[in-house]
């Protein structure tokens, strides 16, 4: 049985209005201080005015698509090189906090309390925080000097076992990362983490020291994948390994959705797919794709674009740090192709790396994907990018990187929005509703 998606709007994404309410209004939006409830904490995009990480200076709406397309291009390429090698995966996990991830929650560290924001990041698994001292970070770092819940971990710590490059100079145990052009260095700690009304002592995370380059992300991250160091690892006796989230619509002038921890409140009705567990990178949430529909027609895709292999890492993820789907390239053409042909006689264009551009307004299909056991439809809000100042409208999906790893395909968090996301790893499935986020 599919999952039925209406449009609740006819307009399409308007980036450019998004853009606009992050960086030119200055009021507080009184939501921003709307203390978390219970295990649910609010979602909010990194443009929000809620967001420090907001752009300084406006972009055009063709500066921002074009910045966002290329850094996606960066993610889905770093996706694709942890499913191709057993290299160990870096935590951190964007090139750029404006752009990757995309989504933010308030967290608390420490005794007392310091409020930090964490993005959401559901393809890494370890949680790290820029601390006081911090040599090339620029964001609100915490002061691990004034929590006087704070220690650090030795090398003996088993911890310091599951971290990336692990290095003991000292009686402290530090690691590397590297990402992009950037690397970072951090000693593993640990202290008190609230997350809403929840209290998990004793949480341990990178405890970042030094960021070089600039690929670095500016805040902490909150890993939501499945490794030992993941918040599901780490907090499995409290919530099971069971969350689920609900990502606004960038036409939400307040950005707010939700990241519900736990299996207390998560919905009744609501379809379910497996998930796939890739033993090379165990933490990415696989699920089966088996084809995708356009309008009523299931396009014709190599089954081979489409299946599961975890020696080859092919496959497709569900990610929440990507911001437009990606699918390799034989399944792309053949769902632009079919797209393209609904939507009839008007002139494509294109912009950056998006080919389905059209500068007259158009009536778009729905594009279906459907997956083992669920299908979910999308409507026009989650397929098109459209500007409020032209008449641009671009279809919100391209191919994956041209390279020799392109055998991902990257269920992105503009296809998610408006959502409910429900990731219940205890019985290996992944569940979809439609849901009003904001």
């Amino acid at each position: 049985m599919a999952v039925t998606l209406r449009p609740f709007s006819q307009l399409a994404i308007a980036l450019f209005l998004f853009v606009s309410f992050a960086q030119g209004l200055n009021q507080k939006y009184p939501r921003c201080d709307t203390p978390d409830q219970g295990s649910d904490l609010q979602v909010f995009h990194v443009f929000s005015p809620c967001s420090p990480f907001r752009p300084e200076k406006p972009l055009s709406w063709e500066e921002s698509v074009l910045q966002m397309q290329a850094k996606d291009q960066a993610r889905v390429q770093y996706l694709s090189s942890m499913v191709a090698r057993k290299s160990v995966v870096p935590i951190a996990s964007g090139r750029q906090i404006t752009q990757n991830p995309t989504y933010i929650v308030r967290t608390k560290i420490g005794t007392p309390a310091q409020t930090l924001l964490l993005a959401m990041d559901t393809s890494n698994d370890a949680a790290w925080v820029p601390c006081s001292g911090c040599v090339g970070c620029s964001s609100t770092l915490f002061a691990s000097e004034k929590s006087t819940s704070y220690k650090t971990l030795g090398c003996q710590a088993p911890q310091c076992k599951q971290v990336p490059n692990p290095s003991c100079n000292g009686p402290v145990c530090g690691f590397n990362i590297t990402y992009g052009s950037s690397s970072v260095a951090a000693n593993l700690g640990e202290d008190n983490i609230t997350l809403a009304t929840d209290s998990v002592p004793r949480y341990t995370f990178g405890c970042i020291q030094k960021a070089t380059g600039s690929s670095a992300p500016q805040q902490g991250l909150l890993g939501l994948g499945r490794g030992p160091l993941s918040l599901l690892s780490q907090t499995q006796n409290l919530y099971q390994s069971t969350f689920s989230y609900c990502l606004p619509s960038f036409k939400s002038p307040n950005f707010s959705g939700s990241l519900r921890l736990g299996p207390v409140g998560q919905p009744k009705r609501i379809k379910y797919t497996p998930l796939l567990k890739n033993p090379r990178r165990s933490s990415l949430y696989y699920v089966n794709l088996v084809a995708i529909r356009v309008g009523r027609k299931i396009v014709d895709i190599p089954p081979s674009a489409l299946a599961f292999n975890p020696t080859t890492g092919a496959g497709t993820v569900i990610d929440s740090g990507t911001v437009f789907t990606r699918l390799v390239t034989p399944a792309y053409e053949a769902v632009r192709n079919e797209f393209r042909r609904r939507v009839g006689s008007a002139v494509v264009t294109t912009l950056g790396g998006f080919d389905t551009c059209y500068s007259v307004p158009i009536v778009a299909p729905t594009i279906t994907f459907m997956f083992t056991g669920m299908n979910v439809s999308l409507p026009a809000d989650n397929l098109l990018i459209h500007s409020s100042v032209g008449s641009t409208t671009c279809l919100a999906m391209a191919a994956a990187p041209d390279n020799v790893n392109s055998v991902l395909n990257v269920i992105a968090n503009m296809q998610q929005q408006n959502h409910r996301v429900l990731f219940d790893v205890p019985n290996s499935r992944l569940g979809v509703a439609r849901e009003l986020c904001t």
